[in-house]
């Protein structure tokens, strides 16, 4: 049985074996009748590209030149008109809390749409373009970032030193999805670590930075450069290394609705004591006592930054509040007060506590004598100064934009954790 069963594998090999030459016997062996000089056979068609190219002439954008000017173009030969709309400094009225008005792209030669600006102040610039009334990203760049509803493309104006790209020691950034228990849903946060994390075993400090409204835990890092610049900062001995944690700061889509009632439960607040700092503390090697904690944040993280400072002055050391304040607090402006009590009425108790101000190293704000929210500013340090706070409190040039931001976080970062 054996000996039958192995002469049948034998011969099924066999058979395989001559299959697989029929083939190349018929290939070689001409068939009965040809001519032997019968032309060769027309060769294969070329294969297809796997990537093709796209038609139509190749566009660069954005361009930026040795003088800081950028030129921005776009391949949109059927379109009737072309904006440039976002950071991009705009050639018509800015007026707070609206639109920007944009730039206007002039059609040029084979469809191609340009416009060039500047020259900008060094630094990173959100934009897009508005084709007959859609927005679009620029699809010739692939860098972006990220808003609380949408994608900007992104570009870098070189030229100042604290946040340019360096050759130095580089941290990173990594985008950690979590689930928020307080939300019931999952959420994003990214986390910056520095150059040393990888090859150490020891803890670091830790900073919370929050964005402002209208953007993500995407902004501070992509636009706001703040990976690179803790890096610069490190590698020039300004700064102590430390972990920085950038949450979500908006729950869900975000409407401009000054004067509503406040929300019955911050869900903010409580994704982030909840959720975002224990699981920063069960997974980085942070340093969890009051003097290795900061918190920091813009326009509306500057407000979230003071709403849990309120309620958890005993858990942070420093604290940054850039272009912001408590909202409101001027009864006049853009931003009018919620109904109920006020903020100062709300948080007295805390406010009149010596003890905790005893163990707040540094209460710092920066907002820029352009900006809309300057008067809040000033009335909110003036709040904190009645109530016995040592607040510093600096006034730069400039208004409510990134360009000031990324400044404010250079300097506030080196006061951290001394």
């Amino acid at each position: 049985m054996t000996m039958e069963r192995s002469r049948v594998r034998a011969l099924g090999a066999a058979v395989v074996s001559l299959a697989c030459l029929v083939p190349v016997a018929q290939a070689q062996a001409p068939a009965e009748g040809a001519k032997k000089d019968a032309a060769a056979p027309a060769p294969a068609a070329a294969e297809r590209p796997r990537f093709p190219m796209p038609q139509g002439p190749r566009v660069t954008s954005p361009e930026v030149a040795a003088d800081g000017r950028v030129t921005f173009r776009i391949l949109a030969p059927k379109a009737q008109s072309v904006r440039l709309l976002g950071d991009i400094p705009s050639d018509g009225p800015t007026v707070p809390m609206q639109p920007p008005t944009g730039r206007v792209l002039t059609l040029g030669q084979e469809g191609v749409w340009d416009v060039t600006v500047g020259p900008l102040v060094p630094g990173s610039y959100r934009y897009n373009f508005n084709v007959d009334g859609v927005s679009v990203i620029d699809p010739r760049n692939p860098s972006t970032s990220e808003s609380n509803d949408n994608t900007w493309s992104l570009v870098h104006v070189p030229g100042a030193d604290f946040m340019d790209t360096k050759q130095v020691p580089h941290g990173a950034v990594a985008a950690v999805t979590y689930y928020s228990g307080a939300l019931k849903r999952f959420r994003r946060m990214h986390v910056y670590t520095p150059p040393s994390y990888e090859t150490s075993t020891e803890r670091y400090p830790v900073f919370y930075l929050l964005h402002g409204a209208m953007d993500c835990d995407d902004s501070w890092w992509t636009v706001g450069r703040a990976g690179f610049i803790l890096d610069n900062l490190i590698a020039a001995g300004k700064a102590k290394p430390m972990i920085v944690v950038m949450p979500a700061g908006h729950t869900g889509p975000f409407s401009f609705n000054p004067g509503a009632p406040r929300p019955p439960v911050d869900e903010f607040q409580a994704d982030f004591k909840g959720d975002v700092v224990p699981y920063v503390e069960r997974t980085y090697r942070v340093l969890t006592d009051r003097q290795s904690r900061a918190l920091a944040g813009l326009s509306m993280g500057g407000s979230q930054t003071l709403a849990i400072a309120m309620s958890d002055l005993d858990r942070y050391a420093y604290l940054g509040v850039f272009s912001s304040g408590v909202f409101g607090i001027t009864g006049r402006g853009p931003i009018p007060p919620p109904p109920g009590p006020s903020f100062e009425e709300q948080h007295a108790a805390v406010l009149d506590a010596p003890a905790l101000k005893s163990g707040l190293r540094l209460f710092w704000f920066a907002t820029g004598k352009d900006d809309f929210v300057v008067e809040t500013s000033r009335a909110t340090v003036a709040m904190l100064k009645k109530h016995g706070f040592d607040v510093a409190c600096k006034e730069t040039a400039g208004a409510h934009t990134w360009i000031n931001w990324r400044e404010y976080l250079n300097e506030f970062a080196p006061q951290l954790f001394r």
